[in-house]
């Protein structure tokens, strides 16, 4: 069985990503309105302080999760394994697992490839960076992950460098110069269709206004995923009072809309008191019609792994709150 001790070391905790398709094998486990009555019905036995699971809307939106402890392997209705990859520093024995158990679910992969290591003390800056990937010296970096995954039987979505118009700096690709990011991702991807032309290729924006300068051109993009978090302090520092899934989504919907692409929130994750959490749990899988083109949300299953701000920390993420979270893998 894998175990938590395995997440102790850098190359552990890639096994630990992998392992997000294999854990429940051995461990059993908007402005849309609604109804008080069908929100208490729809949360009917179960205490939300506890497990703050979604509820899966028929005919909704489509739900996956990035699920590193298995909470959602039982749950019929997943469409969508997410497994992170740095592509420094990292064995990639053992994926093959993520594939089977993603096909025996009926389950997509969504592979996100971020270009580091996650031992930061690793990583070069991020001119050198920059310049590594625009001059081919990090070509082998992707190829390598993608002849990992090239025999995997279930649909891929590649999803490279995340969230590059944000500017919280937690990540070595942000702040890059527009011409900069575009070039090293249209690089990335005429990488992939050659060595995977089925898969789908996602750009990732935050969901921030910048990211219209971002935007790499329609031939290689098949999907757009936004990132959405819900924290309840957040708000009300930000806002003055808790903001419900549709209003976070829609900035970045907006923005985005217009590409012609479907869009997926490719991290999702929410976290409050009780009336917080019942908004966030029944909405963020319902079918909006001011959100037409949204095609799918997928769970951040896990503890945050970048400061807040405001001093709020590490937002804890993981669905079934009382039980313990594996040690920050950055």
């Amino acid at each position: 069985m894998y175990s938590v001790s395995d997440q102790l070391t850098r190359r552990g905790i890639l096994r630990g990503t992998a392992a997000a398709a294999m854990a429940a094998a051995f461990t059993p486990i908007a402005t849309a309105t609604r109804p008080a009555m069908a929100q208490s019905a729809a949360f009917a036995g179960r205490d939300l302080l506890r497990d703050k699971r979604p509820v899966l809307h028929e005919n909704g939106t489509l739900f996956g999760a990035y699920d590193p402890y298995g909470d959602f392997s039982e749950e019929d209705g997943l469409a969508t394994e997410h497994l992170f990859l740095p592509w420094e520093d990292l064995e990639l024995d053992g994926l093959d697992i993520a594939d089977d158990y993603a096909r025996e679910r009926g389950r997509k992969i969504l592979i996100t490839i971020e270009p580091w290591s996650w031992a930061l003390d690793w990583n070069v800056t991020e001119a050198e960076l920059r310049d590594l990937i625009l001059g081919g010296q990090r070509d082998e970096n992707m190829r390598a992950i993608l002849r990992a995954v090239s025999d995997f039987r279930s649909p891929l979505i590649i999803r490279w460098a995340q969230e590059m118009e944000s500017t919280t700096g937690r990540f070595s690709w942000q702040n890059w110069a527009p011409a900069d990011y575009i070039e090293a991702y249209r690089r990335m991807a005429a990488i992939t269709r050659e060595m995977l032309p089925e898969a789908q290729l996602m750009w990732s924006p935050k969901g921030e206004p910048a990211l219209v300068d971002y935007y790499p051109d329609d031939d290689v993009v098949d999907i757009v995923g936004l990132s959405v978090f819900g924290l309840d302090e957040f708000d009300e520092i930000e806002y003055g009072g808790p903001r419900t899934f549709a209003e976070s989504l829609r900035q970045g919907y907006d923005l985005t809309v217009g590409y012609g692409k479907p869009i997926w929130v490719a991290e999702l994750g929410y976290e409050g008191q009780l009336p917080y959490l019942e908004s966030w749990a029944d909405d963020v899988t319902r079918s909006y019609d001011e959100f037409a083109e949204l095609r799918e949300v997928i769970y951040f299953n896990d503890q945050e792994v970048h400061p807040w701000p405001h001093g709020l920390g590490l937002p804890n993420w993981r669905v079934m709150r009382d039980r313990p979270i594996y040690p920050v893998r950055r």
